[in-house]
């Protein structure tokens, strides 16, 4: 059984996930980041893997990826950072980054070393469906990594049932068709929640897109099982000199 698995088996409900980006405010903040997110009540890591073009991220995450990689952090970097982490960190950590690196660095080297450090899942909202069934959802099996889609507002029906049997971990619902880290509209998001939860879906559901604070977390968790905060978080650790105290003061303000 996945880590993740083993997590959702235990808690269904309220499931805090952090996105935070490698190699930020510091390169060598990653690791000291993730045992603090672990310590302090995080039950996931997403770790994004810093871009220079990412397509789904709002301004905040965005900034922090060209930090991160003016600091030097790379996916060869983030491997060899992440060497031996399993033995301080056992909660599930999942990469979140975009098909250009990855393929750059070798899908198949990539999925690999992933597994061999201890990484549990990844995103990757740029692969498209056709692509993941035919060529790639077979290597990311081998290595026993979960793969998470993601869904929106408008994505159909007949199409989120079909990204939902594709999906293993968890469905990553985006709260609206926009960049992340703008506000949104908590009614329209809990109608569409409703909607997902009515669809009885396989997988639990995660809500990310403008969950920042304990008022929109409790929010998300009343139709979903648990919320995913970046950008909020990303904007908490900009240019601290003590990111352990940081991450405990933001996840003491949500949780």
């Amino acid at each position: 059984m996945s880590r993740i698995s083993e997590l959702f088996k235990k808690k269904d409900q309220r499931i805090l996930n952090i996105y935070y980006t490698a190699g930020y405010p510091k390169l060598d903040s990653t690791l000291k980041v993730m045992k603090a997110l672990q310590e302090n009540g995080a039950d996931m890591i997403e770790l994004g893997m810093p871009y220079s073009d990412p397509l789904a991220d709002g301004p905040v995450i965005q900034a922090s990826s060209t930090i991160a990689l003016a600091n030097g952090m790379t996916i060869k970097k983030l491997f060899e950072q992440l060497k031996g982490f399993r033995e301080e960190v056992s909660i599930p950590v999942i990469l979140m980054g975009y098909m250009n690196p990855v393929l750059q660095y070798g899908f198949e080297k990539f999925c690999a070393d992933a597994a061999a450090v201890g990484i549990d899942g990844l995103i990757l909202p740029d692969l498209p469906e056709y692509e993941f069934e035919t060529e790639y959802g077979a290597i990311i099996k081998k290595y026993g990594l979960d793969f998470i889609f993601l869904v929106t507002p408008e994505t159909s029906d007949e199409r989120i049932k079909k990204l939902d049997q594709l999906s293993t971990g968890f469905l990553y619902a985006v709260s609206s068709s926009s960049t992340t880290g703008s506000d949104k509209n908590m009614t329209s998001v809990n109608n569409y929640l409703q909607k997902l939860k009515s669809l009885q879906l396989r997988n639990l559901i995660l809500v990310g897109f403008g969950i920042k604070d304990k008022q929109t977390f409790d929010a998300a968790c009343q139709y979903a099982n648990g919320a995913i905060i970046g950008s909020a978080f990303v904007k908490a650790m900009e240019g601290v000199q003590n990111e352990e105290l940081s991450v405990k003061q933001f996840l003491k303000s949500v949780i």
